[in-house]
């Protein structure tokens, strides 16, 4: 399979259309090799527009949702970066290439040691995969810049938007399987956060966050 071929096709077919125009994330999806980090089984579906089976029952997210959610970040190379939900890698992958420092979590053994293999023979330092619960992150890994979940949840818990450093922002995808949205927090420098919700989506539930609640008076 010519691989090079299926990037650029990915790019103009799923990635183009779905508003991701930033040049810098455009080259750096026609560089990085997305095959590399799928499972053996699924390489040649690297860039199809569809959700790659991982171990533990997780997934590989739709190649035009990385790239709309690694866009609407806005990394700068001096951010220090936090992914919850490291998967196969590939995410961490593609925000190392922007970024500073790229701490992600994994709540899953299985795969907290596939995403280290893979960072480490793709040759990127500036990444540290941990086995941690991204609901619960150890208070020693610190604040960072920009804060993605490669995963949807219920609700973004407020401890979570505190690790946010002044113009800091978080990337998740909220909601339910009804109705879900890419939010975009943004950390001002008083404290505040201004939000936005500028497209719809869904994808698998990151375990232990708590569900939105539904409780009126």
């Amino acid at each position: 399979m010519n691989f090079a071929q299926a990037r650029f096709n990915m790019i103009e077919q799923q990635i183009r259309p779905w508003n991701v125009s930033d040049p810098t994330v455009l080259d750096l999806l026609g560089v990085l090799p997305r095959e590399n980090f799928a499972p053996e089984a699924y390489k040649l579906l690297a860039y199809a527009d569809v959700e790659l089976p991982l171990p533990a029952g997780q997934t590989m997210l739709f190649p035009r949702m990385e790239a709309r959610m690694l866009q609407d970040l806005a990394l700068q190379h001096s951010d220090r970066v936090l992914e919850i939900g490291a998967g196969s890698g590939y995410m961490a992958a593609l925000l190392a290439q922007k970024a500073r420092e790229v701490v992600s979590v994994e709540i899953e053994p299985e795969l907290v040691a596939l995403a280290q293999r893979n960072i480490s023979q793709a040759g990127i330092r500036n990444v540290s995969i941990h086995h941690a619960d991204g609901a619960a992150l150890p208070d020693s890994l610190g604040n960072f810049d920009a804060i993605v979940l490669s995963g949807s949840v219920g609700a973004v818990p407020p401890s979570l938007l505190q690790r946010l450093q002044p113009q800091g922002r978080l990337v998740a995808i909220v909601g339910d399987d009804v109705e879900a949205h890419a939010t975009i927090y943004i950390r001002n420098a008083h404290g505040g956060f201004s939000v936005r919700k500028p497209w719809d989506c869904n994808a698998p539930r990151l375990r232990h966050f708590a569900e939105a609640s539904t409780f009126q008076l």
